[in-house]
Order: structure tokens, then C-alpha cells, then sequence
């Protein structure tokens, strides 16, 4: 009996799946911390007292280091070791987590979401390729990865909740602590559960397309913020000038590398092309109007943080169940009609934003966020797929790595410019008391209606950036039905 237990315990079966359970505790943990903060910024601005550029960096800093250096750590992986990238990214996500929990004020903050950004990037592409070394079998390997996307997207849908939760009882720091336990659980199972990994033939890292894409994306995302906050100064267009030619360089640069960093020559393909934007705008859309609602839900009708939490429960619920039927869904009918529908479901959410006021809100809010949350959830599912499926085959990894980028660029360019989108209508109508409504509405000695401008300046901020990304989706899903083939199955 002992014996028959053994052999059970160490078959490779298991083994794969417990090393999948490993993997998962990293994964969930940078895409929560890529929301984390949505509900908890009120309560950092009230510690921390960051200017509305500070705040905006604190929350998307994050996810423009794991956007911009996603493929150069997958091909720094290739060449190193995954496991061995994977344990030392882990382990820096640890101490910048600590750090991050700990940072005394908005500059020291930005810096450890940075170096955490930095980590995570180490983490999304090494775990995916250890999944593939663990599932050697075509479909065990395809659940698995299933099982990786559904945790990822419910990671980005929980984070805010959980955040919520932990700040009912805890201090803002808390959010960050965290990631310690798991972070330490990891480091200590994965020597044993997890094999290296590394690619039989492996090309050089372009360390300057690395600089260039970083450079020119925090350099057009400051300037952005910067002309939303403080108005278009010289600094603000001498700045935004530099980063559109610095990401011009950068895309003419990849068009003659034999191995570039991102294969723009996958989007001559339409379907490739609406796969990659449809990683980029929901994402977009979900994280400005998640941190944007926290915001709403808390300074303009006062509820409290666990409040607030509950709020966005039935959204994160919806989207993450979502994720898990839609493959199954889209064998049926087929990516073209889910990637079409997600896009014009994204939509009506977002049109439904446009109902609240000041004083009334929750329940469109709620109905905002579900509607929304069907249509995440399925361009979470599908993005990937679609864009591996229209790739040549010997440009899958590149499909794959774009698709993911978009996502995680999308995260953060939903909060700079969606989020400076709102910004600046609140520099615009709002009292000038301050730079933000949390700042505004802790000035002493404030009149009554200047408390109401202010509430109703950044609701018409919330309202400006909901509508303009509605805009988009309908116009990406009119474009979607139009130039998407038609066909059977679970192809476009």
C-alpha cells in the first residue's frame, strides 16, 4: 500500500499539476497588484498626500515596467534559464512589495511599483514556458494554460476587491504584505515541483530597442499627464515630441532586426491586428473605470472602503466566471462573434457609467461593471488564441508575446490617458482648491458648494473618460464584424 502510494505521489501527472498550483500564487499575484490599488488610492492620498501626477504614477508605473520589458525578459529567459529568472524575479516582487508597503512617501512608492513592474516581468513569460515543460501532453497542456489565463484575468478582477477587504481592517500598506507569503511559498516549492527550462537556440537582446520602447512610452505617458494636470507647457510638448519620435525610432528599428523585440510584420494580418488591439482596449477601459469607480464610490457618495469592495464584487465575480465558460462558449460560435460581442458588450457598460450623479450611482454602477464584466472576460479568453492562430507558425512565440504586452499595456494606458482624460476635465470645471478631489475635499474650511463642484467635476471627469472609451469599442467592434472572416468552430 505504501509502495502504491509512492508511485502515486510522484507520478508525473501530479507532479505537473501541484507545479501548476505553484506557478499559479506568482501569476495571481502580479495581476493583482496590477489593480490592487484601484479602491486603496483614497486611502494612500490620505497617508501620502501625492500631487494628481504622483497618484496617476503610483497606479500605472506598475504595469508600464511589466509591459515594456515582458519580451526582453522572455528572451533573457530563454538564454539564462526560466526557473532560474522565475525564482530571482520572484524574489525582487518580494522585497519591492515590502518596500512598497513600507515607503514613506508618493517618490519612494513609485519607485518600488517600478521595481515590482520590473520583477513581474520576469514572471508572466517563464512561468507559461515551465507550464509548457510540466504538461507534455497537447490538451493536458491547453487546460493548463486555461487554467494560467482564467487566474491571471481573475487576478485583475479580485485585486481591488481584496484590496477593499484589507484596508476595512488594515493600513494601506497591507495590500502590498501580502504578496510575502506567497512570494515565500513559491521560493520554497519550486526547486522541487519545477524543472529549467531553457530554449535550444536563443538570439541576442536588443538592449537598445528595450531603452527605446521604455524611453518612449513613459516619456509620451508623462507628457500626457503632465498637459492634463498642469496644461500644455513647453516641458509637457518638448517631452511628448520626444517620446512619439523616440517610439518611432523604436518601430523602425524592429522592422530590420532579424530578431526584433515586437514583429510589427504580424500586423499585416487584420486578424492578428484586432486580436493585439482587443488585448489592449478592454484592458484599457477596465482598469481607468475600476480605479475612476473606486474613487467615485468612495469620495462622491462616501461609502467605505469594504463598501466599496462589496460594490465591485459582482463585477470581479462576473468577469472572472466569464473567463472560465468562454472557451467553451466560442467552440460553438466561434471567435469572430465572441470578439465582436465583447466589444459592443464593453460598450453598453460603459454607456450605463454615464447614469450616475453625484448624490445616485451604485446601482448603475453595479449594472455597469457586470454588463462590462461579460465583455472582459471574453476578450481576456480569446486574445491570445486569435493571435497565435493568425501567426505564421514559426511567429507564434512573437504572436503570443504581443498579445500579452497589449494586455498588460493596455492596464496601464487606460489609467494614464483615461485617467489624465478625467484629470483635466477636473482642472477644467472643477473649484480650484486642488490639484484632485481627494486633495480638494481635505482642504480645511470648505464651503458646501464648493464640496458639490468638486464631486460634480470629477463625475463629469468619470463620465468624459467612460464615454470615450465606448467610443472606441463600438468603433472596434463595428470594424471586428465587418473585416473579421466568417467561419465554423473556434476560429475567426
Amino acid at each position: 500500500m505504501n509502495e502504491q502510494c509512492e508511485v502515486y505521489v510522484s507520478s508525473p501527472d501530479r507532479r505537473a499539476w501541484l507545479g501548476l498550483l505553484v506557478v499559479l500564487g506568482p501569476v495571481l499575484l502580479v495581476a493583482m497588484d496590477g489593480s490592487v490599488l484601484f479602491l486603496a488610492m483614497a486611502k494612500v492620498s490620505e497617508a501620502l498626500s501625492p500631487t494628481a501626477d504622483q497618484a496617476l504614477w503610483i497606479l500605472d508605473v506598475y504595469g508600464f515596467a511589466v509591459g515594456s520589458l515582458l519580451i526582453a525578459f522572455g528572451n533573457l529567459g530563454d538564454r539564462y534559464g526560466r526557473l532560474r529568472l522565475l525564482m530571482a524575479g520572484a524574489a525582487v516582487f518580494g522585497v519591492a512589495s515590502a518596500g512598497a508597503a513600507f515607503a514613506p512617501g508618493p517618490e519612494l512608492l513609485i519607485a518600488f511599483r517600478a521595481l515590482m513592474g520590473v520583477a513581474g516581468a520576469t514572471l508572466l513569460p517563464s512561468a507559461l514556458a515551465v507550464l509548457s515543460e510540466l504538461f507534455t501532453d497537447p490538451r493536458r497542456r491547453t487546460r493548463a494554460i486555461g487554467v494560467f489565463a482564467a487566474t491571471f484575468a481573475a487576478g485583475f478582477a479580485i485585486g481591488p476587491v481584496v484590496g477593499g477587504q484589507l484596508l476595512n481592517t488594515f493600513w494601506w500598506g497591507s495590500v502590498f504584505l501580502i504578496n510575502l507569503p506567497v512570494v515565500a511559498l513559491f521560493l520554497l516549492l519550486a526547486p522541487v515541483l519545477l524543472r529549467e527550462v531553457r530554449a535550444t537556440r536563443t538570439g541576442r537582446v536588443d538592449v537598445l530597442s528595450v531603452l527605446l520602447s521604455a524611453g518612449g512610452i513613459l516619456s509620451t505617458v508623462h507628457a500626457t499627464k503632465h498637459a492634463a494636470t498642469e496644461g500644455l507647457t513647453v516641458t509637457a510638448l518638448a517631452t511628448g515630441l520626444a517620446g512619439a519620435a523616440t517610439l518611432t525610432w523604436f518601430v523602425r528599428r524592429q522592422l530590420h532586426l532579424e530578431q526584433p523585440l515586437i514583429d510589427f510584420r504580424l500586423f499585416r494580418d487584420r486578424v492578428f491586428t484586432i486580436a493585439a488591439v482587443t488585448g489592449l482596449l478592454p484592458l484599457a477601459a477596465w482598469s481607468a473605470t475600476a480605479y475612476l469607480g473606486g474613487v467615485y464610490l468612495q469620495s462622491v457618495l462616501g461609502l467605505t472602503v469594504l463598501d466599496a469592495a462589496l460594490v465591485a464584487l459582482p463585477g470581479a465575480a462576473v468577469l472572472t466566471v466569464t473567463c472560465v465558460v468562454t472557451p467553451s462558449a466560442v467552440a460553438r460560435i466561434g471567435t469572430r462573434a465572441a470578439l465582436v460581442t465583447c466589444h459592443f458588450l464593453i460598450t453598453a457598460g460603459m454607456l450605463l457609467l454615464l447614469a450616475t450623479t453625484v448624490s445616485d450611482g451604485i446601482g448603475w454602477y453595479v449594472t455597469s461593471t457586470v454588463v462590462a464584466g461579460v465583455g472582459y472576460g471574453i476578450s481576456f479568453s480569446v486574445v491570445a488564441d486569435t493571435a497565435v492562430a493568425a501567426a505564421p507558425a514559426e511567429r507564434v512565440g512573437a504572436a503570443a508575446a504581443i498579445a500579452e504586452t497589449s494586455n498588460e499595456i493596455g492596464n496601464a494606458l487606460g489609467i494614464a490617458l483615461l485617467g489624465s482624460l478625467a484629470a483635466l476635465v477636473f482642472r477644467i470645471q472643477g473649484p480650484d482648491a486642488a490639484g484632485t478631489l481627494t486633495e480638494t475635499l481635505h482642504v480645511p474650511g470648505l464651503a458646501a458648494t464648493t464640496v458639490t463642484e468638486a464631486k460634480s467635476a470629477f463625475v463629469t471627469g468619470l463620465h468624459a473618460a467612460a464615454a470615450v472609451a465606448a467610443a472606441l469599442h463600438a468603433a472596434l467592434g463595428s470594424f471586428s464584424l465587418r473585416h473579421l472572416p466568417k467561419a465554423r468552430g473556434g476560429t475567426p
